[in-house]
């Protein structure tokens, strides 16, 4: 009955709005406070305006909620948990209920009442309580109520206080609207596109320029001292302690293997998958131009474009139930990997494909796929196990330094000479237990540190990405104990790198001027076309746009091109060499003609709407009814939900 109880307090339509709430708690009041404030009342843990949090409630929801956590954190029960990481979670589950007790008070404050018949209609529609006829049936409702330990007045309570909160939130959800007129310029702008012509001049395809003189190799090598410098090497000695090095220290059985082996089978035996690009038409002779078309050489890009009153859509990796129709199912998986196949009479339409991959199915055999599981209970369980050992980590560099690190906690040291790229004197990475951002923050902080100073415990955090907060890495402490200068390399020692170097820039140097004539070439002559050499790397037609960009052109000439008029070039620098570019048209589809294209649109300007409306309305409740949290409750909740005192 674990699973009845969350319909209400867990998995309801108010359940995920307010899991908003839980993050505007920590940021309006304080979790730090939520356990330790001073109250008068052990039998109530929360107080909101009129609304009460009784002990009663926050142990259900512990009991409810924590063992799901602990499964989720790759632990068996809750008991695994660690105390400090078991008290934050108890803090989040509070946060959750204040949340529902701000809503519910709103609530009480707009009027709202739910009228008995609705409650009545909202239990007996629950399939909980239906018999094998598909109707209430009371005797099982009894039943089921017994074995959770719950009353009929408890249970209507909380299918009323659902209902009132649904009255609450649902309308900020379902009353978001963006008008025709922004949705429409909204699509426009997306989906303008830019035809391009784009010839590339690589460096690699200059000329072998010829060796120089013995004097023009040495004032190469005079004027650029900053290229032929050995660097600056430090000997460190490190320690890191992060998801990976305590995964090593504690690897998963082989039952926790099987265990998320077999809760994910599914991923690990994968049926056949197909990409295909569909164009559906309502008549006949629409589907048969398109055909037409397609078999002619346009690409997808064009197609799209004049496909007019025909929806063109592309699915990816796609299984068979995705598809729209049985008929279309059986087609698409029936066809040969890039045949153009149509006009077929489906469901849906008159449809013209083409199957672009065909990935055969897919078994991975226990085996297999050990290492991928270890890895992921790894990520699950690490931050828990990280958690628990930092404290002893801090005490044993306090007490000792380096030279006093436990081998118990999952720590693991390492000590070497590298440079600042982390690369060992002999050209090879330095083996340090870390890898990605984490290793980058452990390099940069030893070419920080002063030399003989005292190592100090630091968190690496990923960078903020898109709005989200940055998340843990790991800890790592530097004790940096001898330094090696930069300095320079003699002349004769580098003499192949010197020439390399010269080489180098003497092709870059061909590059650009060969770029440069064709950039101004096409300025006056009517385009890239029109100058470029037989044999060149010219590509045509290059279709751009907000909502298809081209991977393969360099991110600064998208920035560009897509606000250039026809007839404009543009020359950039990539990696690879130089690219020209060309406007040659400006198309602007029309949305009348892309109904799924303007209903994506749509749909992600409502919910990004609905979403803002919910997130301030939510935080406007943090405000105007602010929570008193009272510590002798809540530790008599986690007492009597067997998780401690609370304390």
């Amino acid at each position: 009955m674990i699973s009845f109880l969350r319909r209400f307090v867990v998995e309801s339509w108010l359940g995920r709005i307010l899991a908003i709430v839980i993050f505007l708690a920590f940021v309006g009041w304080g979790v730090g406070d939520v356990l330790t404030n001073m109250a008068d009342d052990p039998a109530i843990v929360a107080k909101v305006g009129s609304q009460k949090i009784t002990t009663r409630d926050f142990a259900a929801a512990l009991q409810a909620e924590m063992p799901r956590i602990a499964q989720q954190m790759g632990m068996p029960d809750v008991a695994h948990i660690p105390a400090n990481v078991r008290q934050p979670m108890a803090n989040e589950i509070l946060q959750r209920l204040v949340g529902q007790a701000q809503v519910l008070e709103a609530a009480k404050d707009y009027g709202i009442q739910v009228p008995d018949s609705a409650v009545r209609d909202e239990i007996f529609g629950m399939p909980y309580f239906q018999g094998k006829n598909g109707q209430f049936d009371r005797q099982k409702f009894n039943s089921a109520l017994a074995n959770a330990g719950m009353t009929e007045q408890r249970l209507i309570g909380l299918v009323r206080d659902d209902l009132t909160a649904r009255a609450v939130m649902e309308p900020l959800s379902t009353g978001a609207h963006v008008s025709d007129l922004v949705v429409n310029r909204t699509y426009g702008f997306e989906t303008e596109t830019h035809v391009l012509d784009v010839l590339r001049v690589p460096f690699a395809s200059q000329a072998e320029p010829a060796a120089p003189d013995e004097a023009s190799l040495k004032r190469f090598y005079d004027n650029h001292p900053w290229m032929f410098r050995s660097p600056e090497y430090r000997h460190a000695r490190i320690v890191v302690l992060s998801p990976e090095t305590v995964a090593n220290q504690a690897p998963p059985t082989d039952e926790e293997l099987h265990q998320l082996y077999d809760a994910q089978k599914e991923r690990f035996n994968q049926p056949e998958l197909r990409s295909v690009q569909l164009v559906t038409s309502s008549d006949q002779a629409a589907a048969q131009a398109v055909m037409t078309l397609w078999k002619g050489g346009a690409d997808w890009n064009q197609l799209q474009a004049s496909a007019k009153n025909s929806a063109a859509v592309e699915f990816n990796d796609a299984r068979p139930s995705v598809l729209p129709s049985a008929t279309l199912q059986k087609l698409v998986f029936g066809a040969e990997q890039g045949s153009i196949q149509g006009p077929e009479k489906t469901d849906t339409g008159w449809v013209v494909f083409r199957v672009t991959k065909v990935t055969p199915p897919h078994a991975q055999s226990f085996d297999d796929a050990k290492p991928t599981l270890r890895d992921e209970i790894a990520k699950v369980k690490g931050p828990a196990m990280v958690s628990a050992s930092v404290p002893k980590l801090q005490d044993a560099l306090a007490g000792g330094g380096m030279d006093t690190i436990p081998a118990d906690l999952g720590a693991a040291p390492a000590a070497g000479f590298l440079d600042a790229k982390g690369m060992t004197k002999d050209g090879t990475p330095a083996p340090l237990p870390a890898s990605g951002e984490l290793r980058d923050a452990i390099v940069a902080k030893v070419f920080e540190q002063a030399k003989g100073a005292a190592p100090q415990l630091i968190e690496a955090k990923t960078q903020p990405r898109q709005g989200q907060p940055p998340a843990s890495l790991g800890w790592y402490a530097v004790s940096v104990d001898d330094i090696t200068p930069s300095q320079p390399q003699p002349y004769d020692a580098v003499k192949d790198k010197v020439l390399a170097a010269w080489k180098e820039e003497a092709r870059h140097h061909e590059a650009n001027e060969a770029a440069t004539a064709l950039y101004v070439a096409a300025g006056q002559k009517g385009g890239v076309s029109a100058v470029a050499p037989t044999g060149s790397d010219l590509q045509k037609d290059v279709m751009v746009s907000r909502a298809r960009p081209v991977e393969t052109l360099p991110r600064d000439l998208m920035g560009i091109v897509l606000r250039m008029p026809v007839g404009r070039s543009v020359m950039v620098e990539d990696d690879k060499g130089f690219v020209v570019a060309t406007v040659t048209a400006v198309r602007h589809p029309d949305p009348k003609s892309d109904a799924i294209g303007i209903g994506r649109v749509r749909d992600g300007m409502t919910e990004s709407l609905s979403s803002d409306m919910t997130a301030a309305f939510i935080q406007s409740l943090g405000e105007r009814y602010k929570p008193k949290i009272i510590a002798a409750g809540a530790r008599a909740a986690m007492s009597e939900a067997g998780f401690g005192d609370g304390s």
